[in-house]
């Protein structure tokens, strides 16, 4: 009778998990795997173009050391937009949880998540607007300060900072909510009974605690800043050459299909093997 009732859970759980897991093949696997097949050929494969199968491709990038400068700049680029997601949005959310209560938490969780709400586009262009040369921040310093100041940070590498930090923020704040709204808040309540201070609570109990949403958070944003192009190409100009942005010219202005397909998977290739090697760490770091 017991088997009987395993095997009807076991069939439930899997028709509750099918349309899922159907919806990943579909939208994931199927176009990463057309993708794969795409990068080992020599043409993209419509109209009369000749094409091959060859490893050309992925021989470009060991080839060629301009790739691998510019992957070292999106890696350490996303390295830079998470510490600075983690420094303001750790804080952020800490407030959220454990300080502001009622419907001001209500609000302030709202105009969190309101860059959601609105297109990636309109957010970079709305950040170009305020840090050109003669833009809103400029023009609020000097109505404001006695003297005159010149704030051009258009086509500047923190330009591209502020504008990605905007984007990927509300990822480090929620991860980091939900991990720190499951602490008891008698504990910190004891710590502090005990004579201990703000900063041996925060480095003993709130932040061992918390970790597993913060790393969580930190992932979820280091993972797609390292391919990002569309901020670096808008607010960074000329300095804005990533290797996102590199792949995106193959696809849309060069038309090599190919070549981008394989810079694409070796770009997935490095951050899987970067995760990997952080695992152990940061898995250390949760116990």
């Amino acid at each position: 009778m017991s088997t009987v009732l395993a095997n009807q859970e076991r069939l439930r759980i899997f028709g509750l998990l099918s349309p899922a897991y159907l919806w990943l093949t579909v939208a994931i696997f199927l176009p990463l795997s057309a993708m794969l097949y795409f990068s080992f050929l020599s043409e993209v494969p419509f109209g009369d173009a000749e094409w091959s199968h060859t490893t050309e491709n992925y021989e470009a990038f060991f080839q060629t050391s301009t790739y691998a400068i510019l992957l070292w700049k999106s890696i350490r680029l996303g390295l830079i937009v998470t510490l600075v997601s983690v420094l303001v949005g750790f804080p952020c959310a800490y407030v959220l949880a454990k300080v502001i209560k009622g419907r001001s938490r209500e609000a302030l969780f709202l105009l969190v998540i309101l860059p959601f709400w609105s297109n990636s586009l309109v957010r970079i262009f709305s950040w170009a607007i305020v840090l050109r040369g003669n833009g809103v921040l400029e023009i609020g310093l000097n109505a404001v300060l006695p003297f005159e100041v010149d704030v051009n940070l258009m086509f500047s590498t923190p330009a591209i900072v502020i504008g990605l930090v905007h984007s990927y923020l509300p990822y480090i704040i929620l991860t980091s909510y939900l991990a720190l709204q499951a602490i008891d808040d008698n504990l910190i309540d004891a710590a502090r009974s005990m004579s201990a201070n703000k900063l041996t609570i925060l480095w003993r109990i709130i932040l061992p605690l918390s970790l597993p949403g913060l790393l969580a958070g930190a992932v979820l944003i280091f993972v797609p800043v390292v391919g990002s192009f569309m901020e670096p190409r808008i607010l960074g100009g000329r300095v804005g050459t990533y290797f996102g942005t590199v792949i995106e010219d193959q696809f849309v202005a060069v038309y090599n299909w190919p070549l981008g397909a394989a810079l694409s998977f070796i770009l997935l290739a490095v951050v899987l093997l970067i995760l990997a090697v952080a695992s152990p760490v940061l898995r250390r770091a949760q116990t």
